[in-house]
């Protein structure tokens, strides 16, 4: 498989070892007062890398002229079938693109590239929480749509959040259930502040549209 590939000075490669501390200050500047004072999604990287559901030939870094300016990640998790059965699938980010570059169409270039590679890997399906005006231009869809279910959300709660696209064509014919988030994401207060201490001050604003 090749994970690099040049288009207009664009450069998508597999993270190493050494950018760890860029790209962990690329996801805090990218998230930063975005969905709540501050962010997490910063340590949550830091975590996943060392979760035994994260795939180091899926870790994504975006480069423009050599200069870092995006990442993805992508986790192995299940589908609980309504069957008994357990569905291997993928779940991915934190994704993002450095601020002042969003809404350039850098970000749909790399989740493209990073979808296109998980397929190659032969992986049959994404489902991750995000929105449906920018991830539906890359084919996501409501996992409703599959008969997919998000967990622990109560009967009739908005789950317009909830997407899935399908990397194998008609991998998740037939099946129903309930998506679980790999335990990974889930992350302390705490534990987010100790880890954001190790970074520059940032000031922590509430903003209006968080969700946090």
């Amino acid at each position: 498989m090749n994970t690099n590939r040049n288009t207009n000075q664009i450069t998508f490669r597999l993270e190493q070892q050494e950018d760890h501390a860029a790209v962990e200050d690329l996801v805090r500047e990218s998230f930063w007062n975005v969905y709540r004072p501050g962010c997490s999604e910063h340590y949550v990287l830091h975590v996943l890398r060392d979760d035994p559901a994260f795939i180091p030939a899926l870790d994504f870094v975006m480069e423009l002229d050599g200069r870092l300016i995006g990442q993805n990640i992508f986790m192995k998790t299940v589908i609980d079938g309504d069957d008994s059965r357990e569905i291997p699938v993928l779940t991915m980010g934190p994704i993002c693109i450095t601020p002042e570059l969003k809404r350039q169409g850098y970000g749909k270039k790399l989740l493209d590239y990073s979808l296109e590679q998980s397929a190659a890997m032969g992986f049959g399906a994404v489902l991750f929480e995000g929105n449906i005006d920018f991830y539906g231009h890359s084919g996501f869809t409501y996992a409703r749509e599959f008969g997919i279910r998000y967990h622990d959300l109560p009967d009739g709660a908005d789950d317009s959040f909830f997407l899935c696209k399908e990397l194998i064509p008609g991998y998740l014919q037939d099946v129903t259930g309930v998506y679980q988030t790999p335990a990974g994401y889930y992350v302390g207060d705490v534990e987010v502040e100790n880890f954001d201490k190790t970074f520059p001050p940032k000031e922590k604003l509430k903003l209006p549209g968080q969700i946090f």
